[in-house]
């Protein structure tokens, strides 16, 4: 079962097709508290990218833990289940890191930390739950004042970097794409539509002073 008021959300829906896919993935092998045992192997048989989990994590729909498990966070709002056919899951060291409540599934203590290299299998957390990060399709939504500054420095005015930053978020979201780093993804496309334009310019401007000098020169 799946609730709506999970999924029906901006914030569920903004994810690409595939880490949509791969939640829903997730939760149909899930245990009755809501456990998945080989994450790994779901993303290998659904064909989804390493990615696509990290965006799970970081947006909180599922929570790791060191053993390789993860457990989805709103399990029990998808799922009520009578007490005559529930079966504990078999993970019950994970499960006391949790309090259930209202609000789904929450860490009594941090099971991961955003500076040590906790693994998910072979997706390495580290800066995932930077929502912010160059890694994160966030990025196009709000770029960072610092790296509006470094393409100012490169010749793009603010406005060309914001403008091409909502094309290419609108493009990822109707394609379903995804990229490791949307700074550097944002900065080719920048290269791209504006700076062959400068380099003609400035060809351009090259070759009037030379002509000039080359008239003084004959004079």
């Amino acid at each position: 079962m799946f609730s709506l008021k999970v999924i029906d959300t901006d914030n569920f829906l903004d994810m690409s097709p595939t880490s949509q896919l791969l939640y829903f993935h997730l939760s149909m092998r899930a245990d009755d508290d809501g456990f998945v045992s080989n994450p790994r192997k779901i993303m290998k048989i659904a064909n989804i990218p390493d990615d696509d989990m990290k965006v799970l994590i970081a947006k909180q729909y599922i929570i790791p833990f060191e053993s390789g498990v993860c457990v989805i966070k709103d399990w029990k709002i998808h799922n009520y289940i009578q007490a005559d056919r529930y079966q504990p899951t078999h993970y019950q060291d994970e499960k006391k890191l949790l309090t259930d409540g209202e609000g789904g599934y929450k860490c009594i203590q941090n099971v991961y930390k955003v500076d040590t290299q906790v693994r998910l299998g072979k997706v390495r957390l580290g800066k995932v739950i930077d929502r912010e990060s160059n890694s994160s399709l966030e990025y196009l939504k709000d770029v960072p004042k610092e790296d509006l500054l470094e393409f100012k420095d490169k010749g793009f005015t603010e406005s060309m970097v914001k403008s091409k930053a909502e094309d290419l978020l609108l493009y990822c979201q109707s394609k379903g794409k995804i990229y490791r780093n949307y700074k550097a993804f944002l900065l080719n496309a920048l290269n791209k539509d504006y700076g062959k334009k400068t380099e003609a310019t400035d060809k351009y401007s090259s070759i009037k002073k030379i002509t000039i000098n080359n008239d003084n020169n004959t004079k």
